[in-house]
């Protein structure tokens, strides 16, 4: 499977008790080669689980991997930000939308379907999505 990993899901599958953690570890399972993610993204995940130690983990065993440098798609991300400035995307999110532009063969893997669905790569392109069931 290809993704690009969004930060609840890394959080999920590192936190037992979190809402979504089993289907974290489902979708896990299914990874056939890391899943691209980008530096916000793993300090977000970080403070939220409060470890570093665990977020390593998840690079070293190969759950993950940095695939983004926000330094070369500076002008990309300050669009974006223009863009979507009514709804305060976090540089993370900047990040996700234009990785999918990058990669667009790749899917965001995240539990914050909400602005997911709002955001779109190359301006008018739906972003695809793996998203936890809804709970209705």
């Amino acid at each position: 499977m290809n993704g690009i990993a969004d930060t609840g899901f890394l959080v999920a599958f590192a936190n037992a008790r979190d809402v979504h953690h089993d289907w974290a570890v489902s979708v896990a399972g299914r990874v056939t080669e890391p899943l691209l993610t980008c530096e916000a993204v793993l300090a977000e995940a970080a403070f939220h689980l409060g470890s570093v130690e665990l977020v390593l983990e998840m690079i070293e065993e190969g759950l993950i991997t940095l695939a983004f440098d926000s330094n070369d798609h500076l002008p990309q991300l300050a669009a974006l930000a223009k863009r979507y400035a009514d709804r305060k995307p976090d540089l993370a999110d900047l990040c996700l939308i234009r990785m999918t532009e990058l990669f667009p063969k790749h899917s965001v893997i995240t539990v914050d379907e909400g602005d997911f669905r709002i955001y779109r790569r190359n301006k008018r392109e739906i972003i695809p999505l793996i998203c936890p069931p809804s709970r209705a």
